[in-house]
């Protein structure tokens, strides 16, 4: 697989435009704390631009499924580097409006760029690669928002905010000659273009029927998003509640190494169990962490909680990917993957909203094991989805 030359393209380009959009994060962060006041406002303005990736989701898919991925890859990076140039207007007219231009524009680029990426995957190495690259490739998104947060988040306190967004230009553009280099088999996407239902998901709803493990496994992605979609209010209360700062900085570290360690160790963990019985197992060992948050009055409770997460969710995101890969029909990927970003989207603006709720209302112990007992009885209800509809629970 290393010997592969598509994979190091992928895999360094995934770090190259993850330098940039963190960048661009850390920017607009900068940005929106000088012109915005209003935490509320400024959760809108995110709102907003994850929004119109959800919407333009079911176009995207199509067009993705219906074209080369190459070319589709190759555009949607173009878009990105024409919409710095849109912020860099925002800066010089120190207008909130133009930035949520250059959000809503730079998300809709995303939602083409990442279904397409997903589909790729499959076509450069064998299935039985598969878990390992689908791990490297979590595990390089995790590198480049590591380094790229921490080195932006420097910079900007050296450097005028616009060198933010020349550093996030200049990704960009590095990762459009890095895509020319893409060599891939493309399948003939002529009768796709020609389909009746074009530019929706109705097509893909069939396939969550007739794969059963589809089905389970999209479900089953909630379980990890209750975690990730409140993680950055969980950090904020646990460092209220022990009264230190220095503990969400520990946090964030215990859940990164951990989250590297698992995408490393998920390769040999799927040498020794079969997919579903991973997958399953995992799960259930997050409804158990979740759990475990009810102690969270102990301070080191909380960085061994936070460790073992990220180990766990580091094996098993590879995982779903993998079992995604696998079964959906690779003339499906694109719209099947578009469509599952856009559910993951909308789950985590609904795990934002819930666990803020949550928190004021019962505080973290309480809403650590809620959201536990409710992941074990979701995994355990669709373990015997799959064993109704007689389809073994340790799948490959």
């Amino acid at each position: 697989m290393w010997r592969n030359r598509n994979v190091w393209i992928v895999l360094i380009g995934e770090f190259v435009v993850g330098l940039g959009l963190w960048a661009g994060i850390i920017g607009n962060l900068a940005f929106m704390t000088e012109f915005v006041p209003s935490d509320f406002y400024k959760s809108v303005i995110l709102a907003i631009g994850m929004l119109a990736g959800v919407m333009v989701a079911p176009m995207a898919g199509e067009i993705i499924d219906a074209s080369s991925k190459k070319k589709v890859l190759i555009a949607s990076s173009i878009a990105r580097v024409v919409t710095v140039f849109i912020m860099f207007a925002a800066i010089v007219f120190d207008s909130v409006l133009l930035m949520v231009v250059f959000l809503i524009a730079l998300q809709i680029a995303a939602t083409f760029f990442m279904p397409a990426l997903q589909s790729v995957i499959p076509k450069i190495v064998d299935k039985k690669d598969l878990l390992t690259l689908n791990g490297w490739h979590m595990n390089v998104r995790t590198l480049s928002r590591i380094i790229g947060a921490a080195a932006a988040g420097v910079f900007v306190a050296y450097a005028d905010l616009i060198w933010l967004y020349v550093i996030s230009l200049i990704m960009y553009i590095a990762m459009v000659f890095v895509l020319l280099n893409l060599k891939i088999e493309e399948e003939d996407t002529k009768s796709i273009a020609k389909t009746k239902d074009s530019g929706s998901f109705k097509e893909v709803l069939p396939i969550l029927k007739q794969y059963p493990v589809v089905l389970v496994t999209l479900v089953l992605i909630v379980v990890p998003i209750l975690f990730l979609g409140s993680f950055n209010l969980m950090i904020m209360k646990i460092s209220q509640m022990h009264d230190s700062t220095s503990i969400s900085g520990l946090l964030y570290t215990a859940e990164g190494i951990g989250f590297m360690v698992g995408a490393i160790a998920v390769k040999y963990v799927g040498m020794k169990l079969r997919t579903g019985t991973m997958m399953f197992g995992l799960a259930l060992f997050i409804g158990f962490l979740q759990s475990l948050l009810y102690f969270s009055t102990i301070e080191m409770m909380n960085v061994v909680i936070f460790g073992m997460f990220g180990l766990v969710v580091g094996c098993f995101f590879p995982t779903t990917m993998t079992i995604f890969q696998k079964e959906v029909p690779g003339e499906f990927h694109g719209r099947f993957f578009a469509f599952r970003n856009m559910i993951d989207q909308t789950l985590f603006q609904v795990v934002l909203l819930s666990t803020g709720a949550l928190l004021d209302w019962f505080g973290l112990p309480i809403t650590g094991l809620v959201f536990g007992l409710f992941s074990l009885g979701l995994t355990t209800i669709f373990m015997m989805y799959l064993k109704m509809k007689k389809y073994p629970i340790a799948f490959e």
